[in-house]
């Protein structure tokens, strides 16, 4: 069934505007007395029938309303080492896919890709719409937000700020992941380094920070394998893959 984000609903009906009326309309071919769903981006659903199509939009008479059962019970921000070249991209389309709640980029003193305000910018606007089409094609009930790059102080500063519990995974050795993860903890800050991985300084300003250092096992892994390999060994130690 199609599937769109929409902003807050409210009554019986919703008027789809936009691109994505102009996809149901025109892409989909859609006409009205067909189903699709709605979510609101706050992890509700809504299971709809097209009503009407005009020039102002889709208009959509919701038939019942239900709780997303996509998203995961644990909040994940994950930090990741900015990488050279477009695994960026990868990385938080496949982050979202697994459940992660927010990517924030990070600049360590390992990245080779530095970009200037202006460019940071814009690739932080690219990855915003990588993680919207991630969201939508796994039936997420929220977008998870792309948000601004920090540098490394600053990116572990953050992660405290929100009571979250830092995991940091570094290849120098630490403890195994799944040591590192308690059921009982549901916000979670994992750092991922950029090519080359963290220096020793950045692992030993995590341990001062009470973070956990840890690895996930005797393989290296590329900066874009490492963050999919631990949100899928998180989503699954907390029971978000059942």
């Amino acid at each position: 069934m199609p599937r769109f984000f929409t902003g807050p609903i409210s009554g019986g009906r919703h008027l789809i505007t936009g691109p994505d009326a102009v996809h149901i309309a025109k892409s989909l071919r859609m006409r009205p007395g067909e189903a699709l769903t709605l979510c609101d981006g706050q992890g509700m659903d809504y299971r709809c029938v097209i009503q009407e199509l005009s020039p102002d939009g889709v208009e959509a008479t919701i038939l019942e309303q239900i709780p997303n059962r996509s998203e995961p019970s644990v909040w994940v921000t994950l930090y990741q080492g900015i990488p050279k070249s477009d695994k960026m991209d990868l990385i938080v389309q496949k982050a979202v896919e697994l459940g992660v709640s927010e990517v924030v980029p990070v600049l360590t003193s390992r990245c080779v890709s530095r970009p200037d305000p202006r460019a940071m910018a814009k690739k932080v606007d690219r990855w915003s719409k990588i993680a919207g089409e991630a969201a939508k094609q796994s039936g997420r009930g929220r977008i998870p937000a792309v948000l601004p790059a920090l540098d490394f102080k600053d990116a572990v500063a953050h992660a405290k700020d929100g009571e979250r519990k830092l995991l940091f995974l570094y290849e120098g050795g630490g403890v195994p992941f799944r040591e590192a993860v308690c059921p009982a903890d549901v916000r979670y800050a994992l750092f991922v380094g950029p090519e080359g991985g963290f220096a020793q300084e950045e692992a030993d300003g995590v341990r001062t920070a009470g973070g956990a250092i840890a690895t996930l096992g005797p393989r290296i892994l590329r900066t874009e394998t490492a963050p999919l390999a631990a949100l899928a060994a998180l989503m699954f130690a907390t029971g978000n893959m059942d």
